[in-house]
């Protein structure tokens, strides 16, 4: 510890991450009275949120006949039936009041002539429990996650809340078993903070950028996932990552759900409208499992487009150019960037591509890490999580579009709500363990000290290829066991990496190495619980045992990973039952599992 200078802090809660669930969190603790410091190695406003672009689902009902229940069943039916039934229904049922609050917030939202707030059809999303098609999600254009951020953000500085603005969070400081606080790295002056608390929350986002291609920031590398695995805490349903349909060719950038929301559709090279096979009643707006399959499908099949057949065509133009600029300025602009394609008269490129991940920390509907104790499930004291870096589970195997930023917004208030009800704001804290930091510091100064022969972006890329080839849309046994193997000796490179800066300011090579250890170990546990998971539910697509088995598999995946890269598996039980009887008037087939 003596060859680092390090600054101690003290507060009531300390949120890791200042995407939309931390910033929802730390609004609601700043409101609460709790002192709080949000910890993120980002700008607020650039967290990843804000590159959300369709909307957020609540059941309105501005553009036609909607429900809550509704919402739900599609939740659940969604979910593959993995989808803990008591959060989400908690979540549909507060989606309304969670939308109007932040429209008082001062939310941006797209509106209707009459005033209301603009909604749009998204995949999934029904009236009736399947028999219609709802228009459930609120939007602000096809920008909906920047309003986001910067309403929350500016409401948590209305609020006085403390930022701690480019902060790397290394480690967590465990004792006994128990979360108390957070060690990070001041990426501007070199400094090392603890971060003590009576709670922490983590709100660090998912881990995309364990895939070569992917929707996903250069940021998103699920530190918060990787420090919990180094706690010896597991990380559940890590096998479900969900592949957005539509990511662009070549480039991985996000075209909105939301364009086919407003009219865009799917063909091949025969300019068949492909998806009228595969989803007769939904057609291009099937949940995104079946549209990405579908789409796979297709290019296996030959009937791919381009010289080398390998991706398929998104159209816009004949929606005309009025409503593309009104509807969806920036995905008009993306598209120009990233494909040079003019959208009002050319189709679009794309391709599935990695967009979200479902698994994530364990936690009950009120945000409380869990662990298996003596084969019991246990609250991991001190220890919150929310967002995509959380497993509610309300997402189950496969995430409906529009869910994500509602999830945000609801469990972020919902940890703030419930840290009011269980902390005493500015009640004494025992002091730190001596050794409470030495976790974080002695991998700090062995990474910023390694001296190997492999370079940091050497090793991410083969990871990143491993975990595309082997852990994609399709996944075989045979597959996932060349991955397992070759994933494990990239693994076991990583004690050989090299990190050529010494320093401590700005340190853009230590920071990478960092968190490349973070994605390696989420990867890690991606592949082995999907080789471990024998069936075929939600995003996770096994040819070699395509029937989902409820029988066998009607359960959540706990994994850990050891030091030396090996997983254990456990299961949590997927909760079938509901808070109150309200959804009785789900349709048997809703309950038939």
């Amino acid at each position: 510890m003596s060859a680092y200078e390090i600054v101690d802090h003290t507060y009531d809660v300390i949120v890791v991450g200042a995407g939309g669930a931390g910033l929802r969190a730390t609004l609601g603790l700043a409101e609460a009275g709790l002192s709080t410091a949000c910890v993120t190695k980002v700008f607020p406003t650039r967290s990843h949120t804000v590159a959300a672009q369709g909307g957020i689902s609540a059941a309105l009902g501005n553009m036609g006949e909607d429900d809550w229940r509704w919402h739900m069943y599609d939740t659940v039916k969604g979910s593959d039936w993995l989808g803990d039934q008591d959060a989400i229904e908690l979540m549909c049922k507060h989606a309304m009041a969670a939308v109007i609050e932040l429209e008082h917030y001062g939310l941006p939202f797209s509106r209707t002539e009459d005033g209301h707030i603009y909604q749009r059809p998204f995949g999934g999303m029904t009236t009736q429990y399947g028999k219609g098609i709802a228009q459930r999600t609120c939007a602000a254009a096809d920008r909906t996650g920047h309003a986001m951020l910067h309403t929350l953000y500016q409401q948590s500085i209305r609020h006085q809340a403390e930022f701690f603005i480019e902060y790397f969070a290394i480690d967590l400081i465990m004792e006994n078993g128990a979360c108390r606080g957070v060690v990070a790295l001041d990426l501007a002056d070199g400094k090392v903070h603890r971060f003590r608390g009576q709670m922490t929350i983590l709100a660090t986002g998912g881990y995309g950028r364990a895939y070569f291609s992917c929707t996903g920031a250069h940021t998103c590398t699920g530190d918060g996932g990787g420090m919990v695995l180094r706690a010896g805490l597991p990380l559940e349903d890590m096998e479900f990552v969900q592949f957005h349909p539509t990511g662009i060719y070549g480039a991985g950038c996000l075209i909105t759900e939301g364009a086919r929301g407003e009219g865009g559709y799917l063909t091949n090279s025969q300019g068949e409208r492909f998806m009228e096979r595969y989803a007769p009643n939904a057609k291009d707006l099937a949940s995104r499992d079946v549209v990405s399959r579908a789409s796979t499908i297709e290019i296996r099949e030959g009937r791919g487009v381009g010289p080398l057949k390998d991706h398929i065509y998104l159209h816009l133009e004949h929606l005309g150019p009025q409503v593309i600029h009104e509807r969806l300025p920036g995905i008009t602009e993306t598209a120009r960037i990233f494909a040079g394609v003019d959208v009002t008269r050319e189709p679009i490129p794309i391709l599935p591509t990695v967009h979200y991940n479902m698994g994530g920390v364990p936690c009950t509907m009120h945000a409380e890490a869990v662990t298996l104790r003596d084969g019991k499930e246990a609250v991991v004291p001190g220890l919150m999580t929310v967002g995509e870096a959380a497993c509610v589970s309300v997402h189950g195997a496969n995430r409906l579009g529009s869910n994500s930023l509602l999830d945000l917004v609801v469990f972020g208030r919902e940890a703030a709500l419930h840290c009011k009800r269980l902390l005493t704001a500015g009640a004494a804290q025992r002091p730190l363990p001596r050794d409470g930091a030495e976790l974080a510091l002695s991998r700090l100064d062995r990474l910023r000290h390694a001296h190997g022969s492999r370079p940091t972006a050497a090793i991410r890329l083969e990871m990143q290829k491993i975990m595309q080839a082997d852990a994609a849309v399709f996944r075989t046994g045979e597959t996932l066991a060349q991955g397992v193997d070759k994933l494990s000796r990239t693994f076991a490179s990583f004690a050989d990496v090299s990190v050529s800066d010494r320093g401590l300011i700005w340190n853009t090579d230590l920071v990478e190495t960092l968190e490349l250890e973070n994605l390696l170990l989420q990867a890690l546990a991606t592949i082995h619980s999907a080789a471990n998971r024998r069936e075929s539910r939600g995003a996770h697509a096994r040819e070699d045992f395509p029937e989902r088995d409820d029988a066998h598999w009607l359960k959540h995946t706990l994994c850990w990973i050891d030091a030396q890269g090996g997983a254990r598996f456990d299961y949590r039980p997927v909760h079938l039952n509901t808070l109150t009887n309200e959804v009785e008037s789900f349709p048997p087939k809703a309950r038939s599992y």
